[in-house]
């Protein structure tokens, strides 16, 4: 049957060759569709408690969708005239800004004091160019004494300030509306470094993280797809040194891409970050099947056949071969679908569907090309590949010391696969060459934190807010989060009541404690919010009935670990001294930290049925239970060995690495289903016994599996290179698990192969050279 379909190829091949072109051309024409995100929250699904807890916070209260500029004098002076005004100029500015519902600012802070009878609230800074140096003293002295400001909108020192700009994003084009911010703030940051060259802006936030992923998607799509290509088709050519197979295995690798991204558009797919490595692991995986069939295809041209007949017998050779290396990536590919993170789910398919292309094009369109192409290859007399029988020879002589030593390597790696911890940082997620990442360090070191974590507060009453000892238990709270070394800052009601009381009460600051009735606390309250101007009301604290309050805590940049540790150390905490008030945190920090763990338990389901499809498709392909079973050895293996090596070397694992083991599954079998296929034809149709066979193994497949897999290596590496860390930690770890799983087939498998399959036949070291499979 493959022998009719290829010599029908061969006849039909301009057929071939004109229908692949419409049909790759169809499908890459749903590339029009593709879009990036610019949501974070594409990490979470549907289903994650986190995010569903975040969701209803927000549905509670006010989005705390920001961005918070940094204002920066050269001379470290926030306290002159010059700097206030830029800082005036900025606020002004900001209410401008897109979708912006609240702009915060030391300028626009609602100081309040009394003046007599009557409590005042206004701004704290105004007609900045009449301030004298005594009152500009006043004013500095009294911002820092203000626990809503400091660490907040002002540095402890008054080196720096910040202007906090809150939005609620209608999310119709959510593509569209952070570029659309973007743009204003840069016109903005134009304006005043302009108007004010000693001051400089920095900008963070959720707004500006969002912004930041479709920039490291196009960065990375401009920069490490090409690179790709680039090495790639030079490792190539330097391997085959043939221009038209080089040429051939270049136009399947393009039209593989095409047609996967197209077909992601028509099935509607949004790219991020993850997702958008595609192309490059497409790119990669592609050559592999190229390598395959192109290798054979010149060896056959060089034992003398021609063209037509070596085109034929490659095709006949590798088509089994190539089919289940494809079927096997495919379904590691799929298997990354029980992530717990969207884009991985995208990431998956859209490689699976790229794989399963490259195998259509590799075994229909590739042949078909090279029939009509001016192919030459020099004829080189029969024998045998020097080096692989060198190494065939070596691994046969030294079976024993191999079988231990690689065995001792092995449990030795896995063993220390415990010290992996799992950790992540999710503003480093993003490298110092993108602003966001290092505006945010910058920020953080000198003003305030990124992270944040809200607790909502629930009275169970209307109007409870204003019961004292509801507000005695959050002042509680707030002090105890005050008292955290990690913590930065804390924004709780707390304090707006202790401040009110001590107002309405001639500014004595004996009251500075919260009231102790409640008519009163409500009283207090409604006055000030009736003193605030539009835009600046209560809403991001207070929800509707008056029933919750939210407490606003800014962190230090911390790891996942230490940000679960701390969620612990609340929840416990609050158990014991506040149990009515008893909640859970959320934010996008306590989401991120909580995903690794949650991708990992859910791979495990992943990974566990991939291995289960992949080992009975290797069963009923090799036909043998035995082959099928002993080939999980080297199938398995080498990731484990790979969380060895990365627990040596990095020690942390986080959501990028967390798919890893399921990915490469599918990638290092192939290695192994080429050997062991060879092995089995040699001993089955060939009647070989083991040793010859492993030396027929190496022969026939050995130049093809270490082409492949320093072409692999060379795209993960590449991928490795991305200035978004989910990328280049997960292309990093499946390289050194790439080249593992090669150290095994080659030094490994032949050694256990012998142990097993080798006792009933005596060695045999002449074997001709062979001139099929």
């Amino acid at each position: 049957m493959l022998q009719t379909y290829v010599d029908a190829l061969i006849k039909l091949r301009w057929f071939a060759i004109a229908a692949t072109l419409v049909i790759v051309a169809s499908l890459a024409s749903g590339g029009r569709f593709l879009a990036f995100t610019n949501d974070y929250q594409v990490f979470f699904g549907k289903t994650n408690p986190q995010l569903a807890a975040f969701e209803e916070l927000q549905e509670t209260y006010t989005k705390n969708d920001n961005v918070l500029i940094m204002v920066e004098p050269a001379d470290g002076v926030v306290f002159n005239r010059t700097t206030l005004q830029a800082v005036l100029d900025l606020t002004e500015l900001a209410w401008l800004t897109p979708y912006s519902s609240r702009v915060d600012s030391i300028t626009n802070f609602q100081y309040s004091y009394a003046e007599e009878d009557d409590l005042i609230v206004e701004d704290l800074i105004e007609n900045v160019q009449e301030l004298d140096s005594g009152t500009l003293q006043e004013i500095r002295e009294i911002a820092l004494a203000q626990p809503l400001l400091v660490d907040r909108l002002i540095s402890p020192t008054a080196h720096v300030t910040g202007v906090n700009i809150t939005f609620q994003l209608p999310n119709i084009d959510p593509a569209k509306e952070p570029v659309e911010i973007d743009n204003h703030l840069k016109t903005i940051f134009t304006e005043i470094e302009g108007k004010y060259p000693d001051v400089k802006l920095y900008k963070t936030g959720v707004v500006v993280m969002n912004k930041a992923f479709p920039d490291a998607v196009l960065k990375d799509m401009t920069t490490l797809i090409p690179a790709a290509f680039a090495v790639i088709l030079f490792g190539f050519l330097l391997f085959t040194r043939n221009i038209w197979g080089t040429l051939g295995s270049l136009t399947v690798m393009v039209m593989s891409i095409m047609a996967a991204m197209g077909t992601a558009g028509w099935m509607g797919i949004t790219l991020t970050p993850p997702s958008a490595s595609a192309p490059t692991l497409i790119l990669t995986l592609a050559v592999a099947d190229c390598v395959h069939f192109l290798v054979t295809f010149f060896q056959e041209m060089q034992r003398g056949s021609n063209k037509i007949t070596a085109i034929k017998e490659s095709v006949r050779l590798n088509f089994n071969p190539i089919f289940l290396t494809s079927l096997t990536t495919a379904i590691g590919f799929l298997s990354m679908n029980f992530s717990d993170s969207p884009p991985f789910h995208d990431l998956g398919t859209i490689t699976a569907i790229g794989v399963i292309y490259a195998f259509f094009l590799s075994v229909f369109f590739l042949p078909a090309l090279m029939a009509v192409l001016p192919v030459r290859v020099n004829e080189k007399p029969a024998g045998r590949s020097t080096s692989m029988d060198a190494l065939a020879d070596f691994v046969i002589r030294q079976r024993k010391t191999l079988l231990l030593f690689i065995g001792a390597m092995m449990i030795a790696l896995i063993a220390m696969i415990p010290k992996n911890e799992l950790n992540d940082v999710f503003v480093n997620y993003f490298d110092t060459s993108i602003p966001f990442r290092t505006d945010t360090d910058h920020i953080s070191k000198h003003l305030t934190g990124m992270y944040f974590v809200d607790y909502s507060l629930d009275s169970k009453d209307a109007s409870g807010i204003n019961k004292p000892d509801y507000i005695a238990q959050m002042e509680l709270f707030e002090h105890w989060l005050e008292a955290q070394a990690e913590v930065k800052h804390v924004n709780a009601l707390s304090e707006t009541y202790r401040r009110l009381n001590k107002n309405m009460h001639a500014d004595d600051d004996g009251y500075y404690r919260i009231p102790d009735q409640r008519d009163l606390a409500a009283q207090y309250l409604l006055m000030y919010e009736m003193s605030l101007p539009y835009g600046l009301d209560l809403n991001n604290q207070i929800n509707v009935d008056k029933s919750a309050s939210r407490i606003s805590v800014t962190l230090e940049t911390l790891s996942t670990k230490q940000v679960v540790a701390f969620e612990k150390r609340v929840a416990q905490w609050m158990q014991e001294n506040t149990p009515a008030l008893q909640t859970v945190g959320s934010s996008p920090t306590i989401m991120f930290s909580h995903i690794a763990k949650r991708n990992i338990v859910s791979m495990l389901a992943g990974t566990t049925i991939a291995l289960v499809l992949i080992s009975l498709i290797l069963i009923v392909s090799l036909r043998s239970i035995k082959f099928g079973i002993l080939s999980l050895i080297p199938n398995l293996v080498p990731a484990g060995m790979a969380f060895g090596v990365w627990a040596l070397f990095v020690g942390e694992v986080g959501l990028a690495v967390s798919v890893v083991a399921a990915m490469t599954l599918g990638i290092v079998v192939d290695d192994t289903i080429h050997f062991l296929s060879k092995y089995l034809r040699a001993r089955r149709e060939r009647g070989m016994n083991a040793e010859n066979a492993i030396r027929y193994a190496f022969n026939t497949v050995g130049v093809a599996l270490f082409i492949t897999t320093v072409i692999l290596t060379a795209g993960f590496m590449i991928i490795a290179q991305s200035n978004f860390s989910l990328n280049s930690d997960m292309g990093l770890l499946t390289a050194i698990t790439i080249c593992i799983a090669l150290l095994v087939d080659f030094l490994f498998l032949p050694t256990l192969l012998l142990a097993i399959d080798g006792e009933d036949s005596p060695s045999d070291t002449s074997i001709p050279a062979p001139s099929g499979a």
